[in-house]
């Protein structure tokens, strides 16, 4: 369970995520009603940050594949300056995260591949730039907005 990992995101042993019993399997039914509307919810505030952050010349905004339908569980963004950025976002009260800051083929889990750093810089330097917004579905232009200057800015 939890993916194998006792600290978060470093994985000492390869495992799973199976933490779904018959409540919560039984709220999800109720749930996925409600799906389709929270996920143009993601997407209409991703384009809303798109507009609001395509002049900010320090990021590197998430697009979509053509033909594809993004549902923006995340709205990840890339900037050099990520965890200077992050702790910006924090002291005005503004949630962001950090998800996979050890690229995979670095983990302990993984050790036995027989990879080093720099065997995939791409993977590496995503893991040290990209930082995830607030995203969900309730969120308001106006948030978004702050957001959005708090970055600028």
């Amino acid at each position: 369970r939890n993916h194998g990992f006792k600290t978060k995101y470093h994985n000492e042993i390869l495992g799973g995520n199976f933490r779904l019993d018959e409540i919560q399997a039984a709220v999800l039914r109720v749930k996925l009603k409600y799906l389709d509307a929270w996920t143009e919810g993601r997407r209409r505030n991703a384009g809303i940050y798109r507009d609001a952050l395509k002049s900010v010349p320090s990021i590197s905004l998430p697009g979509e594949v053509p033909g594809g339908r993004h549902i923006f569980n995340q709205f990840v963004i890339r900037s050099a300056n990520r965890d200077a950025l992050m702790t910006r976002l924090k002291k005005q009260g503004i949630g962001c995260e950090i998800y996979y800051p050890v690229p995979l083929h670095l983990l302990p889990c993984f050790a036995s591949l027989g990879y080093h750093p720099a065997d995939f810089p791409v993977s590496e330097m995503a893991s040290q730039q990209t930082l995830a917004l607030p995203i969900y579905p309730e969120l308001t232009p106006e948030m978004i907005g702050r957001v959005a200057a708090t970055i600028a800015r």
